[in-house]
């Protein structure tokens, strides 16, 4: 992962890694091994231990190839990081709703603070690839939720099997509200995880708007795949005011910043 705006000292204490490794999950949600290594310039079995002892210790989740913000499972919303920021997009991102519309909708912990705040007499239909924002989307009683099923990435928590691209290929929704973990000017919307960019460029494809919920902490930074690039998006909301000097090289044809 690039990241413009932090470089890290040639050599890092065990204690400063650890302190790096939990804040880049926090940023990015999840953050494989190899990035990890790139960013701090260790070895990657240095790396391995290091997320080993922050998972027994419950600072972080291992998964396959690297490790997820402990924030992002089932039962850790008081654990959100930087969650004033998050409560703030999730309020922004509420202007885009209208009743009857079709939402497709994807995962992790600021999703989870914009379906809290829907108000409870929206009527509309909300699809999702996410199991956990179908939870959520639970108690919204004028809302009919629509899980598309399939195999579940341990990576991203979000469906990725071949029934997923069947159903979203077949289907148009008025808007598509998802997160991304690493966003760019130049590079446009990037991941890690092929599986989940596909689903990602899927759920784009399958819609007639899209916006991108973002704290800015994750802008300027890029990781190996991309998903989509600006121009592809409409929407870009994060906490910064619109008329922010950070958000001035996201201003692309197409792109409204909220």
């Amino acid at each position: 992962m690039n990241t413009q705006d932090q470089i890290p000292p040639v050599s890092l204490t065990k204690k400063s890694r650890k302190q790096l490794i939990i804040q880049q999950v926090n940023i990015h949600t999840r953050i494989t091994y190899s990035e990890l290594v790139s960013l701090i310039n260790v070895s990657e079995d240095t790396i391995r231990r290091d997320v080993n002892e922050l998972a027994e210790d419950g600072e972080v989740v291992k998964i396959k190839g690297g490790a997820m913000s402990i924030a992002y499972h089932y039962g850790h919303e008081s654990e959100t990081y930087a969650q004033t920021n998050k409560l703030v997009i999730a309020e922004k991102a509420l202007q885009l709703l209208r009743d009857d519309m079709i939402v497709l909708i994807g995962g992790g912990t600021t999703i989870r603070e914009f379906i809290k705040k829907i108000p409870p007499t929206l009527r509309a239909t909300f699809i999702t690839v996410n199991v956990l924002s179908a939870v959520e989307l639970l108690d919204k009683p004028m809302i009919k939720t629509i899980v598309i099923g399939g195999q579940i990435s341990a990576y991203s928590q979000m469906t990725v099997s071949g029934e997923v691209f069947e159903y979203l290929s077949n289907i148009k929704a008025d808007l598509c509200i998802i997160g991304t973990n690493a966003i760019d000017p130049v590079n446009g919307l990037t991941d890690a995880d092929w599986e989940t960019i596909q689903v990602k460029k899927a759920m784009i494809k399958a819609a007639d708007k899209v916006a991108i919920l973002a704290i800015s902490e994750k802008l300027n930074s890029s990781m190996k795949m991309k998903i989509a690039d600006l121009q592809d998006i409409h929407y870009l909301i994060t906490e910064l005011p619109a008329g922010s000097e950070a958000l001035q090289g996201y201003k692309a044809k197409n792109l409204e910043i909220l």
